[in-house]
């Protein structure tokens, strides 16, 4: 695994300047020995003032192979040097910059970026067939990883999102079906969470730092979506309905001790039995009930 290290460039205006001074003396020294080399055809000194001239020819080449290493980094953004193929480390450094001229720079973004992954079919804990995506936030934290040691590293994050995504919904139930159960509907944060930590150690060994994963679709497969609909719009009811019998009886708990406490009337077994039973006719009812008037007593 290659291990990233910082290389701080020289500061581009600086060397501007001095790059500038010495093209400017390295030209007049051109001019003055040709010139000087032209009033003098022959003899010795024609000769040294030739000599001259193609040193500071040499070195003009050298300067313009030294002008080719200014380049600019944008903020969040970073260059891995490379010369001849080895590794030479990592500038940081915003602005204006020089460096080795023969050094290969591979410019990376360390911006943080947005992977909205597709809907994927998979199949939930109970085999329920299921429509899931995710948004997952990430950026990379070390280039020398993210360069050499994988091929793409913008593909191998789609590619490993993907398989983690898949192996959440594999993970939880769709619904919870017990209390304290954990569920890919039921409990957003804690599924959230755990993608973070499953993607983070897949994407780790890319240089890749994954900030936020969250859930941005979650349906059941459109071939049981009709029945499953049924299915939660009846544990609905029965839930409903379960509330609603446990506050009838609290209530007609509550009138038969207030009657007995007050001493109001008195009632006989067979009268709490009917008291009991049209509370709770009147109390659970879906339809709304209509009083009767009874004119007798009740034993007629």
């Amino acid at each position: 695994m290659a291990t990233e290290f910082d290389r701080m460039p020289r500061n581009g205006w600086s060397m501007l300047g001095l790059l500038f001074g010495l093209s400017f003396a390295d030209t007049a020294g051109l001019v003055w020995s040709i010139r000087e080399a032209a009033t003098m055809i022959r003899g010795e000194d024609a000769v040294s003032q030739l000599v001259a001239a193609a040193l500071c020819l040499a070195s003009g080449i050298v300067l313009l192979i030294l002008w080719c290493g200014f380049f600019t980094l944008q903020p969040n953004t970073a260059a891995v040097l490379l010369l001849f193929g080895e590794y030479k480390g990592t500038a940081r450094r915003p602005g204006f910059n020089w460096a080795n001229p023969f050094y290969k720079k591979l410019r990376i973004s360390l911006r943080a970026r947005n992977l909205n992954s597709e809907k994927l079919k998979v199949n939930d804990q109970r085999g329920n067939p299921i429509e899931i995506a995710a948004v997952v936030v990430w950026r990379v934290h070390d280039t020398a990883l993210a360069i050499f040691d994988v091929d793409d590293y913008t593909h191998y994050v789609q590619i490993q999102s993907e398989s983690a995504i898949r192996h959440l919904a594999s993970s939880y139930p769709y619904d919870a079906t017990e209390d304290h159960q954990l569920s890919l509907r039921g409990s957003m944060d804690e599924v959230s969470k755990a993608l973070q930590c499953e993607l983070q150690e897949r994407l780790g060994k890319a240089g890749v730092v994954v900030d936020e994963a969250r859930l941005s679709h979650l349906a059941y497969a459109p071939e049981i979506a009709g029945a499953m609909l049924r299915r939660q719009q009846a544990e609905a009811v029965v839930a409903a309905r379960t509330r609603i019998v446990e506050g009838a009886v609290g209530m007609v708990q509550m009138a038969l001790a207030h009657l007995e406490r007050d001493k109001i009337v008195e009632l006989d077994g067979e009268r709490k039995a009917a008291m009991v039973s049209n509370l709770l006719v009147v109390l659970c009812g879906d339809q709304s009930v209509h009083p009767v008037v009874n004119a007798g007593t009740l034993y007629n």
